[in-house]
């Protein structure tokens, strides 16, 4: 008992630290988990923590919780997996509903917002060239994309998006079925299959059944609940992929597009995970409670996914098929990212050529110069502020 203690402490310590310091998306915080919980701690060796994130690019959410979460749930069980969550995601979470309350509030002013909404524009080009020289680096992928990218600009529906996705899987299986899938690392886990086919239904569920039973209720919890489980449950590719789909499900029943790109750009600014704009968002459309139902349903399902999946984990990853389908879906979340960099990012935060020289200079420090995103939000805010002022 004293020693899961001393594990349940040292994940939320070693979890926190990466929280309060993990800056720079997904594709950094992989790395950081890494020298934290391979080199420093040494709770898995490099080929196993491979494996966790080649399991967590298969599945749906945020990449880099879900690693986090498999890692606090093979160190402490489900508890520990929890924990993980909590320390990794609480502070950004925390540090947006603050920055919702002073939008809010009026409290901010519109110029700062404006260098905000700029911001996202160099953000969202910078992850899709990383995105796109990583998941579409042949004529293929690159045909997928485009495609992709075309569909969700002509037809701009949540479910144009999931039916790109199932599209792009089976092509993706007719071109690469024939590629070896890698050899598995066997992972030790504190639960088997019965309690992963349990939390796949359960999944699955809440996924039909919460849109089926939602026209009955009126209740906007419900409907929030409804909104982000559903995003936390088909969003491939990671946080900056969820921008699409939100933007459609919450903006102008909820709030107007100007406040929805100030706080993804404001999510820029922040360490941690960015699905954690559930919590902005959740501030703005039902306070307090709002906050706790949209960050519980975004992240529900990434739970629910890891626990359903990690116990046949070995047995999927020897399938060529899957992993073929999969090549063919992270393409077309290049090409859903290169239609949001258009609508709503450029749209709404592009309104002259200031704007574009402010947005020009973030992509520039981001890209070249590889400063850190935190001082680019901030720079590109002052700068949205002052060009407003004159």
């Amino acid at each position: 008992m004293a020693k899961k203690k001393n594990n349940y402490a040292e994940i939320l310590k070693a979890s926190t630290k990466l929280g309060l310091t993990s800056f720079g998306g997904p594709a950094a915080h992989i790395g950081y988990f890494r020298d934290e919980y391979v080199t420093k701690r040494k709770w898995l060796d490099d080929k196993a923590y491979a494996d966790l994130v080649a399991l967590c690019q298969f599945l749906p959410g945020p990449a880099s919780s879900q690693v986090g979460i498999s890692i606090g749930m093979l160190r402490g069980g489900m508890f520990g997996g929890f924990l993980s969550w909590f320390g990794f995601t609480m502070p950004s979470v925390i540090l947006l509903v603050l920055f919702a309350l002073l939008v809010t509030n009026g409290s901010f002013d519109s110029g700062w917002i404006q260098g905000l909404k700029i911001v996202a524009v160099a953000v969202v080009a910078h992850a899709l060239l990383g995105m796109g020289k990583n998941l579409a680096p042949d004529r293929q992928r690159i045909a997928i994309a485009v495609g992709a990218a075309i569909v969700i600009l002509l037809i701009p529906t949540t479910w144009a998006q999931i039916g790109v996705i199932v599209l792009a899987g089976v092509l993706g299986y007719a071109i690469y079925r024939k590629e070896d899938a890698p050899e598995p690392v066997k992972l030790a886990l504190s639960f088997g299959k019965k309690t992963g086919i349990a939390a796949w239904s359960i999944f699955a569920a809440l996924l039909i059944g919460l849109p089926l039973i939602r026209p009955f209720i009126e209740s906007a919890s419900f409907a929030i609940f409804d909104i982000f489980y559903r995003v936390g449950s088909i969003v491939f590719g990671g946080g900056h992929v969820v921008l699409p789909m939100l933007e459609r499900e919450v903006v102008s029943d909820w709030m107007t597009p100007d406040s929805f790109i100030a706080g993804y750009g404001a999510a820029q600014a922040v360490p941690g995970p960015l699905f954690t704009l559930a919590g902005y968002l959740g501030q703005l459309m039902n306070g307090g409670w709002g906050v706790v139902i949209a960050v519980i349903a975004m992240f529900l399902p990434s739970f629910l996914l890891i626990v359903g999946t990690l116990p046949f984990w070995s047995i999927i990853r020897t399938k060529s098929g899957v992993q073929a389908a999969l090549k063919g879906v992270n393409a077309s979340v290049v090409g859903i990212l290169l239609a949001a960099l258009y609508d709503p990012v450029f749209t709404s935060g592009i309104r002259g050529p200031v704007d574009f020289a402010i947005a020009i200079t973030a992509f520039t420090m981001l890209v070249y110069f590889k400063l850190a995103p935190w001082i680019v939000v901030l720079v590109t805010a002052v700068l949205g502020a002052v060009a407003y002022a004159i």
